[in-house]
């Protein structure tokens, strides 16, 4: 655990209000898919806290559902018929760097029997930049290689990211 004169634990931080959140639902491709990510800002960094269920389980031993997860610059989790998420834009990206060097490409989610918990400090934003903004889940792992991003499949799942 992280810890030092100026930064309380995790923990503690874990306990107190959000800073913001957003409200995950799936797309009619994946409509189980339900949950919330809070963003925690810390004098580390911002703490983004997922917690989401419903997730799509492939079959057999050794299917490890992945699955992309990004910080889109657009607010609105509305689209059309072929992209029901497509108003997110791209991946929050405010210096233009290659992906997977974003600020928006966070870590992946793994999938544990439809569910995935994950917790991330990451520098690459504050809380205010990222209010108005989204949270995508994707179909596929990101690759952190194919521009500009990922090569991470369909979105299933949007939240939008307001005050906690």
């Amino acid at each position: 655990m992280y810890s030092n004169n100026s930064d309380p634990e995790i923990g503690a931080v874990l306990r107190r209000r959000p800073d913001a959140v957003a409200r995950v639902r799936g797309s009619l491709h994946a409509a189980a898919v339900r949950g919330v990510v809070r963003f925690y800002q810390t004098t580390a960094g911002v703490l983004v806290f997922a917690d989401i269920h419903g997730l799509p389980t492939p079959a057999g031993p050794c299917a490890q559902p992945v699955f992309g997860f990004h910080i889109h610059s657009g607010g609105s989790c509305t689209g059309n018929a072929d992209d029901p998420f497509a108003d997110v834009l791209g991946h929050y990206n405010p210096e233009s760097c290659p992906h997977p060097h974003h600020a928006g490409d966070l870590p992946p989610l793994f999938g544990n029997r439809g569910r995935a918990l994950s917790v991330v400090l990451t520098d690459r934003f504050t809380v205010r930049e990222i209010l108005g903004r989204s949270v995508i889940i994707h179909a596929e792992p990101d690759d952190f290689h194919t521009q500009p991003s990922g090569d991470s499949g369909m979105k299933i799942a949007c939240g939008e990211i307001t005050r906690g």
